[in-house]
């Protein structure tokens, strides 16, 4: 295949989570793969801002359909998977991007928010892909999972994100096993991991009065080697290479977009002693 085709993704059929249009990475990963030419299911909980998305997608000159979803919710995924079905009658590829953050310490979590940001990370990541997977092995072409974990599915952040921590370490361990178990029928199965992303969410963390936004920010790059956080524009171009065929050997794979965040040891610094 030619190189400048590598990339192509004319014709297949895209679902991302999370993916309403508000500044988000689902929302550029959303119309990126559009821009490569994939037609795009826009599934969030929030309807109005995906129905948002499905119009920018279509507006590229792709097809395109929203779904509202809450995935820890599995009737509501099952709702997702039954429009993908009606409009499109298959699927190739799935970002799994819908996820949920939580700041408290170990010893205050309640079990209520252990459920809440396990459901969503985790077992909301698996459903989709149980769903997909169940339509890629039925149309016999294989497929491309991504799941959009974090640098905290691999090194411990701390400052109260425990139990985000360990559902992001549970799906790169899901990734790995699911990439085992469906390689035979052609599925792919990666996970991205990236560094702090400004999102809206990260920029409400920022502001947040609780936290001295300086050192807070200063403390985020400290651990980026490239020195500036990353932008939602930034995942684009990963999940279009795990996407197509220009990765169609990889698979169980953590890619880390992170600026070098886990390339650098905790002890280490990517600026020099100053006198």
């Amino acid at each position: 295949m030619a190189a400048e085709n590598l990339f192509d993704l004319t014709g297949r059929v895209a679902v991302v989570t999370g993916s309403a249009a508000k500044g988000g990475i689902g929302h550029a990963i959303a119309l990126g793969l559009a821009r490569a030419g994939a037609n795009v299911v826009s599934s969030d909980i929030d309807e109005p801002r995906a129905r948002t998305t499905a119009q920018e997608v279509e507006a590229l000159g792709r097809q395109s359909t929203c779904v509202a979803c809450d995935v820890s919710k599995p009737d509501d995924i099952l709702g997702l998977f039954a429009e993908v079905d009606r409009v499109f009658g298959r699927i190739d590829i799935l970002v799994n991007n819908a996820g949920i953050g939580s700041h408290a310490h170990p010893e205050d979590l309640s079990l209520d928010e252990w459920r809440r940001v396990i459901d969503v990370n985790a077992t909301g990541s698996f459903m989709c892909a149980q769903q997909a997977a169940r339509r890629m092995i039925r149309e016999g072409v294989g497929g491309s999972i991504i799941n959009i974990s974090s640098i905290a599915g691999s090194t411990a952040l701390g400052r109260g994100n425990f139990v985000y921590s360990v559902a992001k370490g549970a799906i790169n361990q899901m990734t790995r096993e699911l990439a085992v178990e469906w390689a035979h029928h052609g599925i792919r199965v990666n996970a991205i991991q990236p560094c702090q992303i400004r999102t809206r969410a990260l920029q409400e963390l920022i502001t947040d009065p609780q936290f001295s936004s300086t050192k807070l920010v200063e403390r985020f790059l400290s651990g980026i080697p490239m020195n500036r956080l990353g932008e939602p524009e930034d995942l684009v171009g990963p999940v279009v290479f795990l996407a197509s065929d220009a990765s169609k050997f990889v698979t169980g794979v953590m890619l880390p977009v992170d600026g070098g965040n886990l390339a650098l040891n905790a002890g280490g610094s990517h600026t020099w002693p100053q006198e």
